[in-house]
């Protein structure tokens, strides 16, 4: 995402942590056939859950800009977008069995919906990922993006056989 290396590890932590806070304030709902008690775990899962739905529609948006191609921002955008597509669908299937579907019916619809979101989630994101790295090595490859180190250029004048190094270039780019 192009963001600084201590601000990647620090959303990473805050998303990482979110996203099992989540999980773990979702369980006892999903494990209780009470709708009033499923009800209230869904609510209290639902602010980590919105917390990363925004980081990752919002937050991150101002990084998207900074990739090395429209292509690439396009990609990454669609990424982004998708993750967050897949990630709506959970707090919809987790409330099947809250609007009084129950048994094998309800095991069922829970399961295609969790398949689904997990094919959009592991297949297409994974395609995206793909393509990401692709443009981005083409765009690497066209000279486009240095790395990120010190060019030294120097231009050799000779008048009467002295030497001048007259010319010095310092190029740095972050990926």
């Amino acid at each position: 995402m192009k963001l600084p290396q201590q601000e990647t590890v620090s959303l990473s932590w805050k998303l990482g942590l979110a996203s099992a806070l989540m999980v773990a304030l979702g369980y006892p709902g999903e494990i209780q056939e009470d709708l009033s008690v499923r009800w209230f775990w869904w609510c209290l899962s639902m602010i980590p859950f919105c917390y990363v739905v925004f980081t990752l529609a919002v937050g991150l948006a101002e990084s998207t800009s900074k990739q090395p191609s429209p292509a690439a921002a396009s990609l990454v955008s669609a990424a982004r977008y998708l993750t967050v597509l897949s990630w709506c669908t959970y707090p919809f299937v987790y409330m099947v069995k809250s609007v009084g579907l129950a048994g094998p019916a309800a095991t069922m619809y829970e399961q295609v919906g969790y398949s689904i979101a997990d094919v959009m989630v592991k297949a297409v994101f994974g395609v995206l990922i793909w393509a990401i790295a692709a443009e981005k090595s083409a765009v690497e490859e066209s000279g486009k993006l240095l790395p990120n180190r010190v060019l030294e250029c120097s231009l050799l004048v000779k008048p009467h056989a002295i030497h001048f190094n007259v010319l010095s270039i310092r190029v740095e780019h972050q990926f």
